[in-house]
């Protein structure tokens, strides 16, 4: 989900136009392939340098193809942090008593804690 300084940049037909042409040039390229994994269909423009409210007005971060790539849902996960690469399963957090943050044991949570 679109942060809110980015809800207008991610509706505007200039990001729309971008979005498909890449994707079109990528379809050209490889079939799609995520340029991540190469191994799952793209799914997702990904802009590698991500967009901060201080670079959403400038064309070379937002509408560069330098600075997109065509990535899976899963590799998109990972790229932010969601799913971890090695287990290849979402990570949660939770914060211990003490208030630490810490990866909360996802097989059957039992209320163990993995440090960070």
């Amino acid at each position: 989900m679109a942060k809110e300084w980015a809800k207008s940049f991610y509706s505007s037909p200039a990001w729309a136009k971008c979005r498909k042409s890449f994707i079109r040039q990528r379809m050209g390229v490889d079939g799609g392939l995520c340029q991540e994994c190469h191994e799952r269909p793209g799914e997702i423009v990904h802009h590698r340098a991500w967009l901060t409210p201080q670079n959403i007005d400038d064309p070379d971060y937002t509408l560069s193809y330098r600075n997109l790539e065509y990535v899976c849902h899963n590799c998109h996960d990972i790229i932010h942090g969601r799913v971890s690469e090695i287990t290849d399963k979402v990570v949660k957090y939770d914060f211990t008593p003490d208030g630490d943050l810490v990866i909360r044991n996802t097989s059957a949570y039992s209320g163990k804690y993995t440090p960070l």
